[in-house]
Formats: structure tokens, C-alpha cells, sequence
């Protein structure tokens, strides 16, 4: 098998959660590209559907729908469907994500009052964990079940952040603590599935220029500026940029490698040097 052979995904099928934009859209057109069929899903099902309909009309082999990754009762049924459609399921991207709530920073070089400890809201404590870490074992969870009933193996691509080895005051600080343990987690089941052939591994990003926090890296001049400055590169990434990494991940190119949590963040978790 030669090197670029390791990459073909063609015949296989792909989920992705937090489809309709941002990341997941990056990464299901990726999938899409490379010849896999894909299901593009989203909190947002008209936007899924949307981008599902621009990605055939292209010529892929994509069908969409709405998920929400913190309704568990959901889950089974949008998985199932994915299989029915497919025949089976070989890659899923647990992508979906949200930035909740206020960093105890802002670009502008002054503490959030509403963003501390003892004022953060507790409810968005509660909405970020239940999106970036448990949304992420509900997705994990329907895909481990379809790929042990397959008997085929498979790969699971969760995302993660840099947030998960350092912090970021101007993010809120629940994201954190979910990006760790969704590093952890990764780990973990890298371990106990690893027996089955059904690998896993996360993309870490740094700031990405993407809807989370609202798109506010899109539409905030001052705010994009402050993270162009905290990267090494000099400047955030832009969704298509990480394309590449999500196809090594989902082809047999990374056959050998889980549990990994791989840093794609131009440089920003190495720290400043001026």
C-alpha cells in the first residue's frame, strides 16, 4: 500500500456532530471529499441540511440531521439512522462544542465582572459541561455501539482544545475543565477499546476562527487581534486549516496511533517569548 493509499476513506461512512458550521463542517467536508458518505449533524438542523445539500449538489454522498449531543435519548436514534443509510458507521467526529459564559479577562485588559469564580453563573457551568464533556461521551458512546456491532473497527476523532493543558482568561471557565476531561477521556477509551480495533484519538486546536462564543472571533476586530497576539504564527487558524489532520485521523495513514491529543494550535501552547 503506498502512502497516499492510506488515506483513502472511499466506502466508508462518517458522523459528525457540530456539522453545521466551523470545525464540523470542516471536518465533514474533509470526509466528504476524501469519498466517504457522510452525515452532517447539528444542533442546528436547518444549517446541517443546508451545508448537506450544498456538499451533494457538489457530488458527495451526504444526508443531515438535527442533534443535539446533550439529549442522550436522541442519540441512539440519529446513530441508527447513520447506519441504515450507510451500513454501518467506520469514523465519527465528536466536534460539537459551545464557549459559555465569560472569561474572567477581556481583550480590552480589564477583569468581567460577571466572569469570576464567585459570579460566574452557575447555569452555564452546568450548559458547558453538558456540551463540551458529556455531549462528547453521549456521541462516543452511539459510535462505540455501532462499530463493536459492525466488527469492522473504526475511528473516533474527538475535539478537544488547547484549553485542556493551558488556561485562557478571556474563555469562560468551564471550557477548561471539559477540554481536560475530554483529554482524559480520549485516553481512556483509547485503552479499553483498543482490544476491538476502534481507535481514538482528539484534535487539540487553538483559537479558531469559527461560530463558538457566538463568532465573536469573526465580528470582534480588538478580540482577534488579542489571539492573533497570544500565537507564536501570528495569527488564529481558519477552519480549513485543520482538514488534513481530521483525514490522517479518520484514515488507516494513523492505523498506529490512539489515544493521542494532538496540538494543532500554531504554537500557543509553547508559551511567549516576547
Amino acid at each position: 500500500m503506498t502512502v497516499l493509499e492510506q488515506f483513502d476513506i472511499r466506502g466508508r461512512s462518517a458522523l459528525v456532530t457540530g456539522a453545521a458550521s466551523g470545525l464540523g463542517l470542516a471536518f465533514a467536508e474533509a470526509m466528504a471529499e476524501a469519498g466517504a458518505g457522510v452525515t452532517l449533524t447539528d444542533v442546528d438542523g436547518e444549517g446541517a441540511e443546508r451545508e448537506a445539500a450544498r456538499l451533494r449538489a457538489e457530488g458527495a454522498d451526504v444526508r443531515a440531521a438535527r442533534f443535539d449531543v446533550t439529549d442522550r435519548a436522541a442519540a441512539r436514534a440519529v446513530f441508527d439512522a447513520h447506519a441504515e443509510a450507510f451500513d454501518g458507521l467506520d469514523i465519527a467526529f465528536a466536534n460539537a462544542g459551545a464557549g459559555i459564559g465569560p472569561g474572567f479577562w477581556n481583550a480590552s485588559g480589564h477583569r468581567n465582572p460577571e466572569g469570576q469564580v464567585d459570579s460566574y453563573d452557575p447555569a452555564d457551568w452546568d450548559r458547558s459541561i453538558a456540551v463540551n464533556l458529556t455531549g462528547t461521551y453521549n456521541t462516543i458512546r452511539e459510535a462505540v455501539r455501532l462499530m463493536k456491532a459492525g466488527g469492522r473497527g473504526g475511528s473516533i476523532v474527538a475535539t478537544s482544545s488547547n484549553a485542556a493543558e493551558i488556561c485562557e482568561a478571556i474563555v469562560g471557565m468551564p471550557y477548561m475543565p471539559a477540554k481536560a476531561g475530554v483529554r482524559h477521556m480520549v485516553r481512556h477509551l483509547a485503552l479499553e477499546l483498543a482490544e476491538f480495533g476502534i481507535r481514538v484519538n482528539a484534535i487539540a486546536p487553538g483559537p479558531v476562527a469559527t461560530n463558538i462564543g457566538g463568532g465573536a472571533l469573526k465580528r470582534d476586530p480588538a478580540l482577534r487581534a488579542k489571539w492573533d497576539s497570544l500565537v507564536p504564527l501570528g495569527r488564529i487558524a481558519e477552519p480549513w486549516q485543520l482538514k488534513p489532520l481530521a483525514l490522517y485521523l479518520a484514515s488507516d495513514a494513523s492505523s498506529y496511533m490512539t489515544g493521542s491529543h494532538l496540538l494543532i494550535d500554531g504554537g500557543m501552547g509553547l508559551g511567549k517569548f516576547r
